[in-house]
């Protein structure tokens, strides 16, 4: 059974950073193409940033150059730094496993204060 339990979120100022966490289970992460989307309220949920079974990652346009997806292989972990948060990141992330099937993660509360 393919679980993702995301953990780091909360309420930061703006300009403040946070790191949200994506432990995998039923899964080899590094073997997997792993995701962060968020959806704000009323909003639909939109892509953030993947990393592929090979390492190659990509980032949207929105949060270049502030975020960063990594994986660490030994925890079966997927992480997404945030820095230089805006109140427009606040949102609900998610983290996302295409592995046959799309598996999502319950989501973590990010909001950013001005």
């Amino acid at each position: 059974q393919v679980q993702l339990v995301e953990s780091g979120g909360g309420l930061v100022q703006a300009g403040g950073s946070l790191r949200l966490s994506c432990a995998a289970s039923g899964i080899i992460a590094s073997r997997t193409n792993m995701a962060w989307y968020r959806q704000a309220p009323g909003k639909a949920r939109e892509f953030v940033a993947n990393i592929r079974s090979t390492g190659t990652t990509v980032t949207s346009d929105s949060v270049k150059g502030r975020f960063t997806i990594s994986r660490d292989n030994a925890k079966n972990t997927v992480y997404l730094q945030m820095n230089s948060l805006k109140p427009e990141d606040t949102a609900n992330y998610y983290c996302n496993a295409q592995f046959g099937n799309s598996y999502w993660g319950q989501g973590t509360q990010v909001t950013v204060s001005s």
